[in-house]
């Protein structure tokens, strides 16, 4: 089947998505191999290698001089990459080859290649199919850099063709579900996760320019701790019992410094058992860093190097200057804006809790400013109510929020002029929750009054609420030195760097309802 009709049938198939098996462009293309592999005695699945010695970056840089007409055939460039346009002129033949590093022309010619290479490549290959490609650089008289090829190698025969329009696919449902079609149709996308793998590797250069040791703690656990929010459950066959995805790594890790390790993060997953939406997959990435002697404003001036560092892995090194996020300008380079939750709310609602009398007043209050109040609450809650529903949206450049009541805080160190908060911040980047950090609660009595505060609202229904985790007593009863601690969600840094409206987006195969009926081997709802 040419291009050219499998294009036309590929037209019918809503979205170029091809549903099964039965389908005409597969049933097409799987008779063309079988008829390959009768005809031919060709199999474009068995050979093992390619000796690619150039990428076609390298031939874009390096022979972007040549002019219009020119040939350089003292060099012989071997490449590879898949076909994504091909177009059949008789004895001539053009296409787009793509590799992972940039797109360019071919010019197959019956003359140069031969009849039988020539008779080949016009015959078997097709579009998405992926080939070795030995030849020349040269500029055609239309001013088009294109390797002018001397042999073609079918390396592997696609049995799904590419997506119509594969360099614009815009099925946002169809992205996620099959990203591999994604990363074919779109290089922006491609880029942007280099622009994540490099702003990874940015926040471990910064931490390990600090000293700081990454270290691995575990993903299965027997509770749940280090975060308010609801576990993932499992269960041991071997060992007959229940079991939890970790939500956090903070517990380990502040067990580590007790251990004499005075620097440490890790880099890794965390699971919480909540809704999808475009800041939220039930998988993410994590970054969690706790330094011995250290305090929260020592974690605050961490947060803005790593960030610096990794705009500017992002915009290159020569550049400057704001990052652009949804038609905003976000400023990394000057120092964040601070501001306490107190000091905030009364800003943007003109309610100062400093002066509210008990919880009754502050539940008065918030139920006539419409937040939803279920009775019970304390003013320290309401409070926490009244910043989420009306000051996180406004704090659109870096903003870092200090000062959050005790009760919310299960795991930060009191304020000593002020035992009800905390010295604890969280970094705010348009309107959403980027890092957290502590000064770490490292009174052992403290943290077993508050682990009993957070059990008894465990046992009132809160399933968020905090379990107990008599270990991490007895670790800090060991002794915790003082300690700042930073935990900042790596996928949402990633999409403010890297303008990208869902965390989906920088995810590279996100959460997703399946399409299918459930495996009768999956765990029951």
């Amino acid at each position: 089947m040419d291009a050219h009709h499998e294009q036309e049938v590929l037209n019918t198939v809503p979205g170029g998505d091809e549903s099964g098996p039965g389908d005409e462009i597969v049933r097409q293309r799987m008779d063309k191999l079988e008829r390959l592999l009768s005809e031919e005695g060709y199999n474009p699945y068995i050979l093992e290698k390619w000796e690619r010695k150039h990428q076609l970056e390298y031939v874009r840089r390096n022979f972007d001089h040549l002019e219009a007409d020119e040939m350089d055939e003292s060099v012989s460039i071997v490449t590879a990459g898949r076909i994504m346009t091909l177009r059949k002129h008789g004895k001539a033949m053009f296409a787009n080859l793509a590799d992972e590093t940039e797109t360019l022309q071919l010019y197959l010619q019956f003359n140069a290649m031969g009849e039988e290479q020539y008779t080949f490549a016009k015959k078997w290959v097709d579009t998405g199919d992926w080939v070795g490609i030995v030849g020349h650089p040269f500029r055609t008289q239309r001013g088009e850099l294109t390797i002018h090829v001397r042999q073609c190698v079918l390396l592997c025969k696609a049995l799904r063709p590419l997506p119509e329009k594969w360099h614009g696919l815009k099925d946002t449902e169809l992205r996620y579900r099959q990203r591999y079609t994604d990363l074919i149709a779109n290089p922006d996308v491609r880029e942007t996760f280099r622009k994540r793998s490099k702003i990874i590797s940015s926040i471990r250069k910064t931490l390990e320019d600090h000293g700081t040791l990454e270290v691995e703690t575990p993903i299965l656990s027997v509770l749940a701790g280090g975060a308010n929010a609801r576990p993932f459950k499992t269960f041991h066959n071997a060992l007959g019992m229940g079991m939890y995805l970790r939500i956090a790594t903070e517990l380990y890790l502040k067990r580590l410094v007790v251990g004499m390790f005075g620097r440490v993060y890790e880099l890794g997953k965390d699971f919480r058992n909540e809704g999808l939406d475009t800041m939220h997959n039930p998988e993410f990435t994590m970054m969690e860093v706790y330094w011995a002697y250290a305090d929260y404003e020592d974690m605050m001036a961490l947060t803005e190097e790593i960030i610096r560092n990794a705009a500017v892995v992002v915009r290159g090194p020569d550049s400057s200057g704001p990052v652009r996020y949804q038609d905003v300008d976000l400023d990394f380079d000057k120092p964040f804006k601070r501001g306490s939750m107190l000091d905030l709310v009364r800003e943007y609602t003109g309610v100062d809790f400093r002066t509210v009398a008990d919880d009754d007043e502050a539940r008065r209050i918030g139920k006539e400013r419409g937040v939803e109040i279920k009775g019970g609450e304390s003013r320290f809650t309401v409070l926490n109510l009244m910043f989420e529903t009306f000051v996180e949206e406004k704090l659109i450049q870096p903003t870092f929020v200090t000062g959050h009541p005790t009760e919310i805080s299960p795991l930060a160190k009191r304020d000593p002029e002020n035992p009800d908060y905390t010295r604890r911040f969280e970094l705010f980047i348009c309107g959403k929750e980027v890092a957290n950090a502590f000064s770490e609660l490292n009174d052992p009595i403290d943290q077993r009054a508050r682990f009993e505060d957070q059990l008894k609202k465990k046992e009132a229904g809160d399933d968020e609420a905090h379990d107990f985790d008599e270990d991490f007593i007895n670790a800090i009863e060991t002794g915790l030195p003082p300690t700042g601690g930073l935990g900042i969600g790596v996928d949402r840094l990633v999409m403010f760097l890297t303008d990208s409206r869902s965390i989906r987006d920088v995810i590279l195969f996100p959460t997703m309802k399946p399409l299918v009926s459930r495996s009768k081997d999956a765990p029951e709802p």
